[in-house]
């Protein structure tokens, strides 16, 4: 159980760090990033492949980040140009383009075969002391992440991507030019976003091109959305919250009688779609947000 619990806790930290990078996003500067899953599985192999050639871990997760973050940067400057709907498309295709790369190319990625055998952190500790060494890790991270986006929002810099998001013209006609901002900020999330993508890769050891699917992208945006957008507390709590609803409506196929796996799975769908339309109609701040609020 303990070892079930563990394992629970670092995929929900996994989506913290994912939910944390597209708050920077969207949260403060208001870019609609549907391609969040396209740079968690660019983390992932790119750390899988590295590791598999005998790169230590640790630049392993620093290539992951970094090789994110610069497959970010078209994209931001693309964000200079176009409005939110489009953006929003734009990475959507780029993130769908990204995943059948993986397929397709083989000779780099072995396609649908995927990477077995990766190593797994702190695999020398042994098997559970490593997931707790990991879980450990993660939550130190997400700490130092959430309390440096909290530093991020109440400094000058900060301040002007969250004009940005309300009002760029206005800035604009202030005299100030937001174009970098909005790619720095677009590639910091992107940075995040590899980095998860590394953790998930050396913990579960085994990737494959269906797991870096839009629905990855779809609940770090349910778990952003329900917490509260532009929040930190509302990234956090909100990603926590969407895996607690996750793990335990596995359970309902015990006390919903006649219906199938696949026919849960729906349910389970439904249900979520259910929530996220309620707290939009009753809590348009999200659960854990408020009016500009940003711890």
């Amino acid at each position: 159980m303990i070892a079930y619990l563990c394992a629970i806790g670092i995929v929900a930290l996994i989506y913290c760090l994912l939910a944390l990078g597209l708050n920077l996003q969207f949260g403060l500067t208001r870019l609609v990033n549907f391609g969040v899953v396209a740079f968690f599985a660019v983390g992932a192999y790119t750390s899988g492949l590295l590791a598999l050639q005998g790169v230590p871990l640790v630049l392993c997760f620093v290539a992951a980040g970094l090789l994110a973050g610069v497959l970010a940067l078209p994209i931001g400057l693309l964000s200079l140009r176009l409005r939110d709907d489009y953006l929003a498309i734009v990475t959507l295709g780029f993130s769908e383009a990204v995943r059948i790369s993986i397929q397709q190319e083989s000779w780099l990625t072995k396609g649908v075969q995927g990477l077995p055998g990766l190593p797994k952190l702190f695999a020398s500790w042994g098997s559970g002391v490593s997931d707790m060494a990991i879980f450990a890790t993660l939550l130190a991270l997400v700490a130092l992440v959430a309390w440096g986006t909290v530093r991020l929002a109440a400094s000058p810099f900060g301040r002007l991507l969250k004009a940005i998001g309300d009002d760029e013209a206005a800035l604009s006609a202030l005299g100030k030019d937001p174009a970098w901002f909005k790619v720095q900020v677009f590639m910091l999330g992107a940075v995040l976003a590899g980095l998860a993508g590394a953790f998930y890769a050396h913990f579960i050891t085994f990737i494959t091109p269906e797991q870096f699917i839009p629905l990855i992208t779809f609940y770090v945006w349910m778990g952003l959305v329900m917490g509260g957008s532009g929040t930190v507390r509302g990234a956090v709590f909100g990603s926590l919250l969407l895996m607690v609803f996750l793990e335990g409506s596995r359970f309902a196929k015990d006390w919903v009688p006649g219906v199938s796996e696949v026919g849960m799975a729906s349910l389970r769908l439904a249900a979520v779609g259910l929530a996220l339309i309620l707290v939009t109609l009753y809590k348009p701040n999200g659960l854990f947000g408020g009016s500009g609020a940003t711890k």
